[in-house]
């Protein structure tokens, strides 16, 4: 066994990537406070091509160093969008045709591993702050909302994991 060199792995490029197919899914920032979550949710989106991301209200934009960090590039390749306001992207996004869903705990959130898309619709993901999550008055703009099944003692995961996780999942059920 040999771990493979950038060579191998026969990455395509910035301009390949922006032509390439992308992922029927667009990842929402909810006032996403530490650059470090904001550029790990680049790289992440990268990773699965991602249609776009959505900063809003608090959340920094590229180009900046600290979301350079842990993007490693992704900021270049994935498009993305600022709205100050999170409902303006939602509403934005329902009149293109977006399912939109919150990633939140609340009495009526589907658990991930029982969630279902639907075939042919374009779904969007909101991710919230880090301390507060999604703003209460987003959450009823969404179509519902989806909750990481969790069996330890904590009551959250950091943003950056979360979206992983979502992403994935959503690759899964969509690609």
């Amino acid at each position: 066994m040999k771990k493979l060199s950038m060579e191998d792995l026969n990455r395509i490029s910035v301009e390949e990537f922006r032509q390439a197919d992308k992922l029927p899914l667009v990842v929402v920032l909810d006032n996403v406070r530490s650059m470090n979550n904001i550029g790990s949710v680049f790289r992440t989106s990268d990773a699965f091509r991602v249609e776009k991301i959505c900063l809003c209200g608090i959340t920094a934009c590229p180009p900046h160093r600290d979301i350079h960090k842990t993007a490693l590039g992704a900021e270049e390749s994935e498009s993305w969008e600022y709205f100050d306001e999170t409902s303006e992207c939602i509403e934005s996004l329902k009149r293109q045709g977006y399912r939109v869903y919150a990633v939140e705990q609340v009495d009526e959130s589907v658990m991930l591993d029982e969630f279902e898309t639907q075939s042919g619709t374009p779904t969007a993901i909101v991710f919230g702050n880090e301390v507060e999550g999604v703003d209460e008055e987003v959450i009823p703009l969404c179509d519902g909302c989806i909750e990481i099944p969790q069996f330890g003692t904590k009551h959250s995961l950091n943003i950056s994991i979360a979206a992983g996780i979502l992403i994935w999942e959503m690759w899964r059920k969509l690609h």
